[in-house]
């Protein structure tokens, strides 16, 4: 006799339900919405002041905030008192505006980047709810938590730099656009949708440039060929322009005003070389399948269920209304993929405006296949996500508390190497839970959980060995006492961001290398910013008694036969910094 399968396994169209409860688990809106703000702020808010700020990156993005809150110069980014053209202001501002809230310390310059990431996760649950018109109560929540727990978000949304702004003002123009597209025609719903993607795209572009241009256009394009609506290609592409244009518009004019060269240098050194140069002139270049080959680390764990959320993506697609939104979302990941790819200058920050899509289609495809009561591929893949996570505790074991020659334990503390261990444990048990349990629901939340614990410990369980590579704030604080107005302070490029975050300086005098400030120290008030190797003893004799050196423990060794003999020394490690008076 056949039996009526329970609630909670109806075979229903993520988009077709409205009436759905679990006894077992979550069973309404505010539950699901109360339990995913927990998760944002166990893993995005809680942790954000607990490690020290790392180079390069962080104290770049707190130095220039602070420089243009100290000078009062909004218009023109600059770095150790030097011009720095690489970004367009808008995160700078954001960075500034949290540094006048809460301070000059690590939580102020990650704060703007977490809250950037939980603004996309509510994107992405509008998108869903509007265009799934019927209350669904759980294929928003599902794509918000595979958003909030792929790896790379995490990492990239605890960490002080603008790309997680750039992905949200991207989310904003994509979502607006979508939903543009689907409302009647020269209504004012679709009016005001399009001059919100206009403006997202305009906050894009004060964040990154011509990038904030380039992602949207691909996609919107590819996206309105494949439904072969031609009329739209311009009718609904005007006023996102005018609107972006003229979002843009203000600072780029005072910009040209105060400093004329900023757009020759912005657009062909910042674009054209960065994305479409040679080799040996775009920033970071990798070969064309760098992110088919590290893309996979960056969505896991959701890696693992991609084929079965391909399986359900089929099922739901077949005479459903979420069809175009399926469509729309796999232009919006594969064109920028693929753009991105090409481009010659790569870093795995630059995919992240992919993963907004990603979780969008994980999530309906994962729910239609599960709701079928299809259970076989979820535990496939579940169980290749036990299988490699569990080979992570006992390398982690072997290597932290056994040893294997050549390779240095991560941790001298031992709650530290426990800590990891037992959050690596619960990433491997966690997928083998979701794989016994038959409630639907609980299977796609507790394999989402898998590395919740592991990222909210992250800030506390940074190795030592990065600590001291990376992080040279405990030594500069240890001597900022000794530091005063008429100090003379030399670093190299490497010690430079730190040094003017930590010491609350413009006027570091930099040795050997420009490094990125390159083009600053072209111009002429900069000159005698930098001091070659032949310089540099003259420079300390000719200022004993007040001269101070930061710099790479190796660079520093590497000099010592152009240096005098040093007062005191000071070091953060083997592998650290070094602090030297003379």
């Amino acid at each position: 006799m056949k039996q009526d399968l329970p609630d909670n396994r109806i075979a229903l169209n993520p988009c077709q339900q409205n009436d759905f409860t679990s006894p077992l688990f979550m069973t309404t809106q505010r539950k699901l919405y109360i339990f995913l703000l927990g998760l944002f702020l166990c893993i995005y808010l809680l942790p954000l002041g607990i490690r020290p700020l790392m180079e390069p990156d962080e104290t770049r993005y707190g130095a220039i905030p602070r420089e243009m809150i100290s000078t009062g110069n909004w218009i023109s980014p600059h770095l150790n008192g030097l011009r720095y053209f690489e970004k367009p202001p808008l995160g700078y501002w954001l960075n500034s505006a949290s540094i006048l809230a809460f301070g000059e310390n690590e939580f102020a310059i990650r704060l703007p980047s977490a809250l950037s990431v939980g603004l996309s996760a509510l994107l992405i649950m509008l998108l869903i709810r509007q265009a799934c018109p019927r209350d669904e109560i759980w294929a928003g929540p599902i794509a918000a938590l595979v958003f909030l727990t792929s790896i790379e978000v995490p990492v990239i949304g605890t960490f002080g730099v603008l790309d997680s702004m750039l992905a949200t003002a991207l989310t904003l123009t994509m979502v607006c656009f979508f939903l543009a597209s689907q409302a009647t025609r020269g209504s004012s719903r679709q009016r005001w949708f399009l001059v919100a993607a206009g403006l997202g795209c305009g906050l894009a572009f004060l964040i990154k440039g011509f990038l904030a241009l380039v992602v949207p256009a691909l996609t919107m394009g590819a996206y309105l060929v494949w439904q072969r609506r031609w009329r739209d290609l311009v009718g609904l592409a005007w006023l996102p322009l005018i609107i972006a244009f003229l979002t843009a518009l203000p600072w780029s004019l005072a910009i040209h005003h105060q400093e004329p060269d900023f757009w020759n240098f912005f657009f062909w050194h910042e674009h054209v070389r960065r994305f479409l140069g040679g080799a040996q002139e775009a920033q970071h270049s990798e070969p064309f399948w760098f992110f088919f080959i590290t893309a996979p680390v960056m969505f896991l764990p959701w890696t693992f269920l991609l084929p079965a959320a391909g399986i359900g993506l089929r099922r739901s697609t077949q005479g459903h209304e979420t069809r175009q939104l399926v469509h729309f979302c796999l232009a919006w990941f594969c064109l920028p993929f693929l753009f991105f790819s090409i481009s010659s200058g790569k870093l795995l920050t630059y995919i992240l405006p992919c993963f907004p899509p990603f979780a969008i289609l994980v999530s309906i495809g994962l729910l239609s296949l599960l709701r079928a009561n299809r259970f076989r591929p979820f535990q496939i893949g579940a169980g290749v996500a036990v299988f490699i996570f569990g080979l992570l505790p006992l390398a982690f074991f072997l290597i932290q508390f056994i040893g294997i020659n050549g390779i240095e334990a991560p941790y001298t503390k031992t709650w530290q190497g426990l800590a990891a261990l037992a959050g690596l444990l619960i990433m491997a048990l966690l997928p083998l839970a979701a794989g016994r349990t038959q409630n639907w629901n609980k299977k796609v939340i507790l394999f989402g959980l898998a590395p919740a614990l592991l990222l909210c410990m992250v800030p506390f369980l940074m190795p030592d060995q990065t600590i001291e590579k990376k992080s040279p704030g405990a030594l500069l604080l240890a001597h900022k006492k000794a530091v005063n107005a008429d100090t003379i302070i030399l670093s190299d490029e490497e010690s430079l961001r730190a040094v003017c975050w930590y010491l609350q300086r413009a006027d570091i005098l930099l040795v050997h290398d420009a490094g990125e400030v390159t083009y600053g120290l072209g111009y002429k008030d900069a000159e005698g910013r930098l001091l070659h190797l032949s310089q540099l003893r003259a420079k300390i004799l000719a200022h004993q008694g007040k001269t101070i050196l930061i710099a790479r423990a190796r660079n520093y060794r590497q000099w010592i036969p152009q240096l005098p003999n040093p007062k005191t020394i000071d070091e953060s490690g083997q592998d650290g910094y070094i602090f030297a008076t003379f």
